[in-house]
Protein backbone atom coordinates (compact mmCIF):
# COMPACT_ATOMS: atom_id res chain seq x y z
CA UNK A 1 0.00 0.00 0.00
CA UNK A 2 1.32 3.37 -0.97
CA UNK A 3 1.54 6.03 1.37
CA UNK A 4 3.24 8.90 0.17
CA UNK A 5 4.74 9.58 -3.73
CA UNK A 6 9.10 11.25 -3.13
CA UNK A 7 9.66 14.41 -4.72
CA UNK A 8 5.90 15.38 -4.84
CA UNK A 9 3.95 17.84 -2.44
CA UNK A 10 0.59 16.70 -3.65
CA UNK A 11 0.22 14.11 -6.32
CA UNK A 12 -2.34 11.22 -5.84
CA UNK A 13 -1.38 8.94 -7.80
CA UNK A 14 2.43 6.86 -8.63
CA UNK A 15 3.47 6.09 -12.22
CA UNK A 16 6.38 4.26 -13.56
CA UNK A 17 9.62 5.24 -12.34
CA UNK A 18 8.54 7.24 -8.74
CA UNK A 19 9.85 6.26 -5.58
CA UNK A 20 7.05 5.79 -3.12
CA UNK A 21 6.85 5.03 0.78
CA UNK A 22 4.92 1.46 1.22
CA UNK A 23 3.88 -0.90 3.80
CA UNK A 24 4.55 -4.15 2.97
CA UNK A 25 1.11 -6.23 2.85
CA UNK A 26 2.25 -9.91 2.58
CA UNK A 27 5.89 -11.23 2.77
CA UNK A 28 7.39 -14.96 2.47
CA UNK A 29 8.12 -16.56 5.56
CA UNK A 30 12.24 -16.24 5.00
CA UNK A 31 12.23 -13.05 3.49
CA UNK A 32 14.25 -10.26 4.79
CA UNK A 33 11.32 -7.80 5.14
CA UNK A 34 8.67 -8.63 7.15
CA UNK A 35 4.65 -8.01 7.04
CA UNK A 36 3.43 -4.26 8.49
CA UNK A 37 6.71 -3.00 7.41
CA UNK A 38 7.11 0.92 5.98
CA UNK A 39 10.09 0.70 3.09
CA UNK A 40 10.98 2.58 -0.38
CA UNK A 41 10.00 1.20 -3.29
CA UNK A 42 9.99 1.96 -6.66
CA UNK A 43 7.26 1.58 -9.53
CA UNK A 44 8.50 -0.56 -11.90
CA UNK A 45 4.88 -2.59 -12.99
CA UNK A 46 1.56 -1.35 -13.57
CA UNK A 47 -1.90 -2.48 -14.46
CA UNK A 48 -2.69 0.73 -16.89
CA UNK A 49 -1.06 1.23 -20.08
CA UNK A 50 1.60 4.03 -20.20
CA UNK A 51 0.37 7.21 -22.12
CA UNK A 52 2.82 9.31 -23.81
CA UNK A 53 2.62 12.68 -24.91
CA UNK A 54 4.09 11.75 -28.60
CA UNK A 55 0.52 9.86 -29.08
CA UNK A 56 1.97 6.40 -29.12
Amino acid sequence: MCIRIIGTSNRRYAHIVNVIIAVIKEAAPNSPVGRSEVIRAVIVRTYKELKYDNGI
